[in-house]
């Protein structure tokens, strides 16, 4: 079948005005946040409902062709890329929230449903949907379950898998699954909801979700702290979490800090420059938690540990000090970044930091290197940015020679080359880092279960 032959059936499967094949589409639609590749889709396709992608991935198993699905394409692993002329599924037109379930705590929602209008919804109904990150207001739903996004409230709540009580999915080979019907128990068996949950759109394409809503949280407050030595981060964490329950820890590198402060109207959150800083959400439930605060802080000052800090005093306040950190992705986001999104066990990460910092270095001594991450569960990200002069193949190439090094360390410390990006194109080729040739066998033999004609999502987690 040529290319507008199959363009032509994809119309008559949904409508004209839901196929598109303009460049300007081709090119949107075709990429995630991932720089290094170029997109080279044959459509783009936006069904409307569940029996419309069904009838897509039905056609695509009948003609040979493969499909990508596609979110709100904010990944930075490639996962959404489409690279071999495949037809993309974007599921952004099934954005509904489709029920709330008051006495159950869920709601319901298509799986182009934005982050941020979830969180949105549960608010209105006094509740909190706690998954969380700086592309809330772009990223999707079904693009978050797809590869399990965390964010910066996973110290307490949790990664999204823990939220997603039921999922509707299309499969590969065109069968349409409920799974779970929002269960709390269900103890029949595999639950294959969790394969779906991080399988990158590789095992079906995911249409529907029923999510979990917890108690929102109650007079959250920030602290930023300024620490001298990396090694000093872990003994703060320990001393906070001893006596409180933290929603976040983040932390952020001087130099991220510059480059937030050059390209916004932000201010320091104190005077005293500090090699890192600490970023700390507790909820402060009266003048005790506030007293506890101070005394953890002051203990701290005494260990040598903190240079200086700032607590919100307002939620104003609270939210400059939140974007100092949250803004750090998309003020680099102009230097191309060489992104590695790595994790250890919490104890692991000041040594696991130090080496690959020294690594890092020594191997590019004329790049600047940003760091940051959700250190209060181990989440480095890692940001080699690409000098202006620099093209980008070569930037490219020059990265991939020391990312060999790097996932060595990653895997003497056991970690993952992936904490929550996912694998994508960008990390495939380092899957056995992380994963045992036993373990990726078994992830194939399961792929070819779902998708028998591998029509889904080609050339992601590996060839």
């Amino acid at each position: 079948m040529s290319p507008s032959d199959l363009i032509q059936q994809l119309a008559q499967l949904t409508s004209q005005s839901q196929v598109s094949t303009v460049s300007a589409d081709l090119e949107n639609y075709g990429r995630d946040w991932t720089k290094f590749y170029r997109p080279k889709p044959l459509a783009i396709v936006f069904p409307k409902n569940n029996d419309q992608v069904v009838a897509l991935v039905k056609l695509a198993n009948q003609m040979k062709f493969c499909l990508v699905p596609s979110g709100g394409r904010t990944g930075l692993s490639g996962g959404a890329l489409a690279i071999q002329h495949e037809v993309v599924i974007s599921l952004e037109k099934m954005n509904a929230v489709l029920e709330f379930n008051a006495i159950d705590r869920t709601i319901r929602c298509q799986a182009g449903a934005i982050t941020e209008s979830i969180q949105n919804a549960a608010m209105e109904q006094g509740l909190y949907y706690p998954v969380d990150f700086a592309s809330a207001g772009s990223s999707q739903i079904g693009g978050n379950i797809s590869t399990n996004a965390g964010g910066i409230k996973v110290i307490k709540y949790g990664m999204t898998r823990n939220w997603v009580m039921g999922l509707k999915v299309v499969t590969g080979s065109g069968d349409l699954l409920e799974l779970n019907h929002g269960l709390v128990k269900n103890a029949t068996g595999y639950d294959l909801r969790h394969l779906f949950i991080g399988a990158e759109g590789t095992l079906g394409i995911i249409v529907e979700a029923t999510l979990k809503l917890t108690t929102a949280p109650k007079n959250p407050q920030v602290m930023v702290l300024g620490v001298e030595k990396f090694d000093a981060m872990m003994d703060i964490l320990q001393q906070y979490q001893t006596r409180l329950e933290l929603s976040a820890f983040e932390f952020f590198s001087e130099l991220a800090l510059q480059k937030v402060l050059a390209h916004s109207g932000l201010s320091r959150p104190f005077e005293t420059k500090s090699p890192y800083y600490a970023l700390l959400e507790i909820e402060v439930a009266d003048g005790n938690t506030e007293n506890i605060l101070m005394e953890l802080f002051e203990y701290c000052m005494e260990q040598g540990w903190i240079m200086d800090g700032v607590l919100s005093q307002s939620e104003q306040q609270a939210q400059s000090l939140w974007a100092l950190r949250e803004r750090i992705s998309e003020t680099i986001s102009v230097e191309t970044p060489y992104k590695n999104d790595i994790s250890v066990t919490q104890s692991q990460v000041p040594s696991f930091l130090y080496q690959v910092d020294a690594l890092i270095n020594q191997a590019y001594p004329e790049f600047e290197v940003v760091w940051f991450g959700h250190i209060g569960d181990g989440n480095l990200h890692l940001n080699v940015l690409k000098p202006s002069d620099l093209d980008i193949e070569t930037f490219r190439h020059q990265c991939e020679i020391v990312n060999k090094q790097v996932f060595d360390i990653v895997k003497m410390h056991q970690g993952s080359i992936s904490a929550e990006h996912g694998v994508g194109l960008m990390k495939k080729q380092y899957l056995s880092v992380t994963r045992s040739p036993a373990e990726i066998a078994l992830m194939k033999q399961l792929r070819l279960v779902f998708d028998p004609n591998a029509v889904l999502n080609p050339g992601k987690l590996w060839d």
